[in-house]
This record gives C-alpha cells, structure tokens and sequence, in this order.
C-alpha cells in the first residue's frame, strides 16, 4: 500500500500533515495513546497522528465481533467514559464504536495484527484469555497475545501498562536508580512468573527471555508500527 508523503486531517484543518517516521516516542493527537515509527506530522503547530489514525477509514470491521459495525468517531460518543474492549484503557480521543454492540476500540488496538512472529515464535491475538497472563498472574477482561505453544499469554492491557511505567519515570527525569528499577520490571515478570512454576527455575529463566521477546514485540505493535526495527528500538526501553 503506497503512503501519501502529506495529506490533509480534518483534525487538522490548519496545515497539511507530512509522513514522517521517528525512532522518539510521542503522543498522538488523534487517540491520545503513545507511538512510535511512522506517523503524520505538522511541525509548526508539533501536531502528530499515528498512521492508523491519520488513515482511519470511517467505517470498519472486525474478526472478533462479526455482527458488529465499527464507525469512527473524532472524539467518544456519548455524555459517559468509553472503554476500549481491546485493551480496557480508558478512551480519550479518536475511537472505533459499535452503537448497536456498544463496543469501542481505539484505531490502533483495531489495527493490532492477529499474528506477531519474534523470530523464534508465533503470538496469536486472541479475544479471551484461557490462560494465566505472565504480568499479572490473572485471566482477566480485553485482549491478550498468546504463544503458538500457548504457554505464554500476556494481556494488551498488561503491555500498555508496563510501556507506560517505563516511559512515565523516563518523561519525568526520575533518577536513574529508579528508572532502572522500573525498566528491570518490564522483561522479568518473576514475581507472577514464580507463583506459577514454583520449584521450576529453569522454566521460569526460559518463561523471562520469552517473556521480554514477546513484549517487545508486542509493545512495538501496540505503538503502531509492528516492524522488526521498531521492536530492536523499543528493546533500548527494556533492561536487558
């Protein structure tokens, strides 16, 4: 599919929005959620949309709701807070909603791929949890990323949240010690991990390098921009 270099946004009346591709996190103005890789840019008014906001095609559908009819929606419909369903993040900006199902998805949770490959493993996107989640020890509600050997399953919800722990202490100039205690938790998980293969430590040494691959991949499609290059770089967010 060939990219326009510029386009206009009706989010954006002012200027024409230029493709621009960035290895910096940033804040798109369309869904208010985190990005990175390609997105569209104005650079007077430090104005960005991730791709899949800036290209949201009014009207979409989705594998995992059949009898749904996504609509887009330039802010969330209604007088109370939406939900996105995927990743069961409160919705601020640009969202996908269903009236007659009542569901929401942000463009980006929409556009998630229902297959990442690591390069050692597939992780199938997967709309219940049928297993333990590797961060939070739970099966819980939203969408979740689960291993082709389906041993490990990790939420979207979980991600975000590990993405957003990292970048936060980062953001706000903590101090490195802590900035290190924070990016030590994202590729472990042990604390959840330990409780469910207790006495195991070989597997849950394997279950901590699966684990930290799998996020990073997960992470860099969550952002938007499910390439390999993305995953290397958000990989310099994560401990080794």
């Amino acid at each position: 599919m060939k990219l326009d270099k510029e386009l206009f946004h009706p989010s954006h009346p002012q200027h024409k929005l230029k493709s621009e591709y960035t290895e910096i996190p940033f804040r798109c103005d369309g869904c208010k959620e985190a990005g990175i890789g390609l997105k569209y840019k104005c650079d007077a008014c430090d104005f960005d949309l991730h791709k899949a906001c800036a290209l949201a095609p009014s009207m979409i559908s989705h594998h995992f709701y059949k009898k749904c009819e996504f609509r887009f929606y330039s802010k969330p419909p209604g007088p109370v807070m939406r939900v996105c369903d995927a990743c069961r993040k409160d919705v601020f900006g640009f969202v996908y909603h269903c009236m007659r199902c009542d569901f929401d998805l942000h463009p980006c949770c929409a556009n998630l791929p229902h297959c990442l490959d690591d390069g050692e493993r597939n992780f199938y996107l997967s709309l219940r949890v049928s297993s333990i989640c590797l961060r939070c020890g739970g099966k819980g509600l939203g969408w979740s990323y689960r291993s082709d050997c389906k041993n490990y399953t990790l939420h979207v919800s979980c991600v975000k949240e590990l993405l957003a722990e990292s970048w936060q202490a980062i953001h706000l100039n903590l101090d490195r010690n802590k900035v290190r205690d924070i990016q030590t938790k994202i590729p472990s998980l042990r604390g959840p991990m330990q409780s469910h293969h207790r006495g195991r430590l070989g597997k849950v040494e394997r279950c901590g390098q699966i684990a930290g691959s799998a996020v990073r991949i997960i992470i860099s499609a969550i952002l938007g921009d499910p390439t390999a290059i993305i995953a290397a770089i958000v990989g310099g967010f994560i401990a080794k």
